[in-house]
């Protein structure tokens, strides 16, 4: 256990405005990976793109953030972190236009990919320049603001795409097509324009803060260094971990020496420990499925038993939760500690999880699958698939196999061409309007570029000949609208410990386990394990929740969510109220 050393208070006016350019880092990460949620209806009614461009156009950003996280730690370590705090706002601030102003898939795709750029220099980059800059009574704090603002993101894209929904709805009451179609494709401009001012006041924010002072030492500039420290430190703080700083340098030193050699082994204890730890919180961080839940949640919330507005509402309400609660989140991490809110919010999100699962269980012990029936309706000619839920002949075919045809039914098929794999959306039986199309360019990538990052092991000339193949077609009974209540309940519950423990924690373990030496390109690595394991559950999430059901899936992340909660318990040291260096010296074996 590391020991607790008393620390003079910091200088409040400046921790003030590093703790608002980090939130402000944070509202644009939320951001990036929110916005598109409100905009992606109007953007597939007005842009003529199909089903595959638009998956691309989503996944863009997921794919900018993996690239930029694999150098993001190298370029903060040559030209200094305050450098790339600017860049990152300056790339988001020019996809904003670059995408708002676009007028093909070329710019669209472009713009999302330099906010994707954008959100992965901000993820690594925000929290290393946090750690290396606050105090340790403070650090804490600086790094929960950056996570609440980010849930922030995610309540402002949730409340601009709503907001623009119901203009929207609005105008279609006037029943003038071309009015309609001129106002969808005004409101997706307009939810990206909204989200330029965030990223205009960090820009200016990042002129505003002094250097890393970790990383002005390193450069052999001392004085510069100090001159930092006491940007936020008294006098006698800014001295005394001066001294840390130069001691830890000195042992590095005369290791080298005794090893006979200009660098010591990366391969130490200090070294590993510290950074397989860190990769194995991220990973178990994605592994609670929190990236899918989030994104699909008014899906999951619909095959549950809400209604479409009710399901959307959910939606809302959940990301309100997460905002809410990381604010309890931020006012605690550096009163109990990490460990503490760790073992506490792994623990609830583990109750949660199983809680879902057994809800879903329940009802998904009654779905039919109709692989057989629906694959018998597919077009011989074109290989494609429609089905309208009020044609008789398609309810005669798909009703048939249901154990209660007069109660209301939700229908997901899930479908493959040559091996690249996709899933309908859920349609109820009980909407008259409600349609299944299923072709070709809905499932198979329009590019190798784009067919490699769906499925590297699959032929791109050879599924677009492929015959449609029917996976499954699952028909389940919608449960009751107690039912939906039960399992949101549950799932804000699982929001909100993961909110206090997780959510907050996990930038913390990122940015104070790793040693000075490593830590910049050590976050890289580990966050592009965090984007693979992410990116690789979003993909697969909604095809292995149709073929095994909403309930193994749960099931899943809540053994995942053990693995994590042992981490946390018995593995991961106290980090509350150390600075960097006695950090380092605990996994040195010193403390």
């Amino acid at each position: 256990m590391l020991n607790s050393t008393p620390r003079p208070p910091t200088k409040r006016g400046y921790n003030r405005l590093l703790l608002l350019v980090a939130g402000l880092g944070g509202l644009l990460f939320g951001i990036d990976v929110g916005i598109i949620s409100g905009a992606l209806p109007y953007l597939e009614a007005t842009s003529g793109l199909n089903a595959n461009q638009l998956s691309f156009i989503v996944a863009a950003v997921l794919l900018g953030t993996a690239i930029s996280t694999l150098f993001a730690g190298t370029l903060a370590d040559l030209f200094g972190r305050k450098s790339m705090l600017t860049l990152s706002g300056i790339l988001f601030v020019v996809s904003v236009p670059v995408i708002a102003l676009s007028h093909g898939y070329g710019w669209l795709v472009g713009g999302r990919l330099l906010q994707g750029i954008s959100g992965g220099m901000v993820a690594v980059v925000v929290p290393l320049y946090l750690a290396e800059c606050l105090a340790a009574a403070d650090r804490g704090k600086g790094t929960g603001v950056f996570q609440w603002l980010l849930t922030l993101g995610f309540v402002v894209a949730s409340v601009i795409g709503y907001y623009f929904s119901g203009r929207v709805e609005e105008v279609a009451k006037l029943g003038d097509a071309a009015k309609l179609f001129a106002f969808q494709d005004t409101a997706w401009r307009s939810i990206f324009w909204v989200s330029l001012p965030p990223g205009i006041l960090f820009v200016l924010g990042s002129f505003l803060v002094a250097e890393s002072p970790r990383w002005l030492f390193r450069r052999g500039r001392k004085d510069a260094a100090l001159r930092a420290l006491r940007r936020s430190r008294t006098e006698a703080q800014a001295q005394i971990e001066l001294q840390e700083m130069e001691a830890v340098a000195a042992t590095e030193k005369s290791n080298s020496v005794a090893a006979g050699k200009k660098h010591e082994s990366l391969l130490q204890r200090k070294y590993v420990i510290p950074f397989v730890l860190a990769c194995l919180i991220l990973a178990c961080n994605q592994a609670t499925g929190v990236n899918s839940i989030i994104s699909y949640n008014a899906m999951i919330l619909l095959q549950s038993g809400l209604d479409d507005k009710t399901a959307h509402l959910g939606s809302l309400i959940l990301t309100v939760v997460n905002f809410v609660i990381t604010i309890g989140a931020v006012l605690l991490v550096d009163r109990k500690g990490r460990k503490f809110l760790l073992s506490i919010g792994t623990a609830g999100v583990i109750l949660s999880l199983l809680g879902v699962g057994a809800v879903f269980h329940r009802t998904e012990a009654r779905q039919v699958d109709l692989q057989a029936e629906v694959q018998s309706l597919v077009e011989p000619s074109n290989q494609t698939l429609n089905l309208e839920m009020k044609s008789e002949a398609t309810r005669k075919v798909i009703f048939r196999g249901a154990t209660n045809a007069q109660e209301p039914q939700t229908l997901v098929v899930i479908y493959s061409y040559g091996g690249f794999n996709a899933a309908t959306k859920v349609v109820r039986s009980d909407d008259l309007n409600g349609r299944l199309t299923i072709d070709r360019a809905s499932c198979v990538p329009a590019t190798p570029v784009a067919a490699f990052f769906k499925n590297p092991f699959v032929e791109l000339a050879a599924a677009r000949i492929a015959p449609l193949k029917i996976e499954n077609a699952l028909l389940t009974p919608v449960p009751s609208k107690q039912n939906g209540w039960l399992t949101a309940i549950l799932i804000y519950c699982f929001m909100a410990s993961f909110a206090i423990g997780p959510g907050v924690c996990v930038w913390l373990a990122l940015s104070e386990l790793m040693p000075t030496r490593i830590r910049s390109n050590g976050m890289s690595v580990a966050l592009l394990l965090k984007s693979i394991v992410s990116t690789t559950i979003a993909a697969k999430f909604l095809p292995a929740a149709g073929r095994y059901g909403y309930s193994t899936m749960f099931f899943i992340f809540a053994g995942c969510t053990v693995v994590y909660f042992i981490t946390a318990t018995f593995f991961l040291p106290e980090t509350k109220g150390k600075t960097l260096e006695e950090i380092e010296a605990h996994f040195a074996g010193k403390h």
